[in-house]
């Protein structure tokens, strides 16, 4: 395997499937599979999911949201999402437990990073929930923040398409893919794989990140096994 231990970032309309709100089940139930196949082959896998399906905090402030009880509210929409994908991955046979940035219990477990790595070590998934438990920081962040915390040896973000391009190809048919990139030239295109945060903080503890489409089936024991997918952003 090139990778023994990753972090999995999903975007909460992905757990929505082609409505992009609410929870598709069968949806969830694919992912956990595909989770379930890379961990039974040895490699550690955290999750931290967003919650746009849900609610999204920023787009609330324009409806009349404060911005720190509308990310808040996004937070709690994470918990939603993360509770009901541990769930599924429970059903796949596997250890599954869910974290939160901020105490939560009885619904989740608080974060702690030693019982996390102890979760991953022992064959479960961590699925870490809440974002950074901070207002302003989006779940990317909290992604690199987790992703850096672990040790991971890649973050993978799972999107809709297949990789990074040098323009919105859902828009425009010239649009080239990129099947690597450099940090330094993702910045200067001002690419937006992800905000500033999470991008500096991948850039800055050298973590390898790969974009790619988790829709197509086996995409994720492909990264893991080092096969070409997506596209890869490396210094």
């Amino acid at each position: 395997m090139k990778y023994n231990k990753v972090l999995l970032k999903l975007s909460g309309e992905s757990l929505g499937g082609n409505s992009g709100g609410g929870l598709d089940e069968d949806i969830l139930a694919v992912y956990a599979k595909e989770v379930a196949e890379v961990v039974k082959s040895g490699t550690g896998v955290s999750i931290v999911v967003g919650g746009g399906n849900i609610f999204r905090g920023l787009s609330g402030v324009g409806k009349g949201f404060d911005r720190v009880k509308g990310d808040q509210m996004g937070m709690l929409a994470t918990v939603i999402n993360s509770i009901a994908l541990s769930l599924a991955i429970k059903a796949e046979g596997l250890e599954s437990e869910v974290f939160t940035a901020t105490p939560m219990e009885p619904f989740a477990k608080y974060y702690e990073r030693d019982t996390a790595l102890a979760l991953l070590e022992r064959g479960g998934v961590a699925i870490i929930a809440g974002g950074t438990g901070n207002p302003f920081f989006t779940t990317d962040s909290a992604a690199a923040l987790r992703a850096a915390e672990l040790g991971v040896n890649a973050l993978l973000k799972g999107t809709r398409v297949d990789g990074v391009y040098n323009a919105d190809p859902e828009k425009d048919p010239k649009a080239v893919k990129f099947s690597t990139l450099s940090y330094t030239k993702a910045l200067a295109d001002n690419l937006k794989i992800m905000d500033m945060t999470a991008f500096a903080l991948c850039r800055e503890n050298k973590i390898p990140i790969v974009v790619f489409d988790i829709n197509r089936k086996g995409n994720l024991i492909k990264i893991v096994k080092g096969e070409e997918v997506g596209t890869l952003i490396k210094e």
